[in-house]
């Protein structure tokens, strides 16, 4: 029998909400770890971590961490992933980055498994993991498109507080009990921006998530427009983006509208959704059955239903799209994407 190769493995931000989730993957799923290096910043190295039963003391990052690593799994924020992410796949490592340094990047694939797994083949060194709202919409967009070809995607995201770290979270929760205690919310992180204006997220929607551009779109809205065309490989595709803050803890919903270029069949269509990898269609109105971000919470895949013709254009088809935005949206998409480069080794 032969033995499994097994990966020096390191991960960096190690101690922040989507590393939590990539370690914990690790262990779930029994990636074949030689090592498991757990990177961060200065101030948490010394502090441990559980991993199969054993502590793993988290180390500061720094480029000498990644001699010896194989797969380099990167969530500690844009301006570390540009210093060091370069520094591990300069020794030897492949890099996969949660973060937007490199999506744009054209050197650098950017993979969602479903979508274009055959793009993270090609790559120098270092793979980019999508944004997360990107990556629950072409998952799930992936089976029509091939089937059907797509020219215009217009799409409205209702996005948790998670997206935006811990510490939004906490303010949502707080928030939350001091209106509920007829006080007036305290708001000191929503939305994140260069402005020190912030608005209540409790019992609120707030259509801004990260600053705005000089078009009126916020870069957040910006990134599900040229993400979407560079994993499609589509620069055709029209794409239109609204993204919105609301008060959930876990799970992006998406209420999305497509524009096919071949007529359609909605039994066909439910069929392909149905069977498309990393998909599961919940679409049964009657009984009041669709997706939900609490039952999405928690859950690897991306849930599919409200789907339905659109009333006047006759290729249009409307979807809503929900899917836990830490694991799909970050982590499970990060670790997916490292299972199957194994795979491609044997």
């Amino acid at each position: 029998m032969e033995k499994q190769m097994t990966y020096n493995v390191a991960v960096v931000g190690a101690t922040g909400a989507v590393g939590q989730q990539i370690i914990s993957l690790l262990e779930e799923r029994n990636f074949p770890i030689k090592e498991l290096k757990l990177l961060a910043s200065a101030r948490s190295a010394g502090k441990t971590v559980p991993f199969k039963g054993k502590e793993v003391v988290i180390e500061e990052a720094k480029p000498e961490s990644f001699e010896g690593v194989d797969f380099a799994l990167f969530s500690a924020g844009g301006a570390i992933s540009k210093v060091l992410a370069p520094e591990a796949a300069r020794r030897g490592a492949v890099v996969i980055d949660n973060t937007s340094a490199f999506r744009m990047d054209p050197e650098v694939p950017l993979v969602v498994p479903e979508v274009n797994m055959h793009a993270a083949h090609k790559h120098n060194g270092i793979i980019a993991n999508p944004n997360c709202s990107t990556i629950q919409m072409v998952a799930a967009l992936k089976p029509l498109y091939d089937r059907y070809g797509i020219d215009r995607i217009i799409v409205s995201t209702y996005q948790a507080v998670s997206g935006a770290g811990a510490s939004a979270i906490n303010e949502l929760l707080t928030q939350s009990r001091e209106v509920l205690d007829g006080k007036e919310a305290t708001a000191n992180i929503l939305p994140v921006s260069k402005l020190p204006v912030h608005h209540q997220i409790a019992f609120n929607a707030i259509p801004q998530i990260d600053v705005f551009t000089e078009n009126g779109f916020t870069y957040e809205e910006m990134k599900m427009v040229n993400e979407t065309k560079k994993i499609m490989e589509d620069d055709n595709i029209l794409v239109s983006a609204t993204c919105v803050r609301i008060p959930v803890v876990y799970g992006h919903s998406e209420a999305v509208y497509v524009e096919l270029k071949e007529d359609y069949d909605l039994a066909e269509v439910k069929a392909l959704l149905a069977e498309a990898p990393g998909v599961v269609l919940q679409d049964d109105p009657e009984a009041q059955v669709y997706p939900l971000a609490t039952d999405a919470t928690g859950k690897l895949d991306v849930f599919v239903g409200r789907v339905r013709r659109d009333l006047h254009h006759p290729r249009g088809l409307h979807l809503w799209i929900v899917s836990d935005n830490l694991l799909k949206g970050a982590a499970w998409n990060t670790v997916q994407i490292a299972e199957e480069l194994v795979k491609a080794n044997k």
